[in-house]
């Protein structure tokens, strides 16, 4: 493999490991390498972002590497992150917010089990959109994370707390299963 080949493993992991970073160690075993051939690799991507016309940067903090923006550009970000986001909430985001909503305080795995899918996408999209927040943490194995609807739901609602959300309907699902059996029986009873 050739070190643009590792420069661009390495510019992908780290953009993967997102906040965490990754150890030295840890991408020259995940990209089979020597410690000195990884270091070349990092050489090279430290000279490509500084020399270029680059908008991050490679930072080493308390021995892992992160991909960080450039502080002289930090106005723009901030602009950016300050920004009303304009677009739509995904039906999933919708279904978790309610289920939020409506269960609070509620853990991403309780919500999961509501679904009967992860939803660990639509969770992280209504926290950045500030539409809930974590409110605790639930006195169970491992002490889940619980979620909340936030200030910023109600302002986006008009509501002025959360009891004035409207009622659920209450389905009940057993007198649903029973008026299907009895469909499904009336049919064998006219032949």
């Amino acid at each position: 493999m050739s070190a643009d080949d590792y420069k661009a493993l390495i510019e992908g992991l780290l953009f993967a490991a997102g906040e965490e970073g990754v150890t030295k160690n840890k991408l020259s075993q995940i990209i089979g390498c020597s410690q000195q051939e990884m270091q070349k690799a990092l050489d090279m991507l430290h000279e490509d972002y500084e020399l270029g016309d680059r908008g991050i940067k490679i930072m080493e903090s308390n021995g892992t590497l992160h991909l960080t923006t450039k502080p002289e550009h930090a106005a723009y970000y901030e602009h950016l992150l300050n920004t009303k986001a304009s677009t739509r909430l995904s039906q999933a985001a919708l279904e978790v917010l309610a289920i939020i909503a409506y269960r609070q305080p509620i853990t991403r795995i309780e919500i999961d089990d509501l679904r009967g899918v992860k939803s660990d996408r639509a969770v992280q999209t209504l926290v950045n959109r500030g539409l809930i927040v974590e409110t605790g943490r639930k006195e169970a194995i491992g002490r889940p994370v619980l979620f909340g609807t936030s200030t910023e739901f109600l302002t986006y609602f008009g509501l002025s707390s959360i009891e004035e959300l409207p009622p659920l309907e209450e389905l009940n699902i057993q007198e649903n299963a029973e008026n299907e059996a009895d469909l499904f029986f009336q049919k064998f009873d006219e032949d």
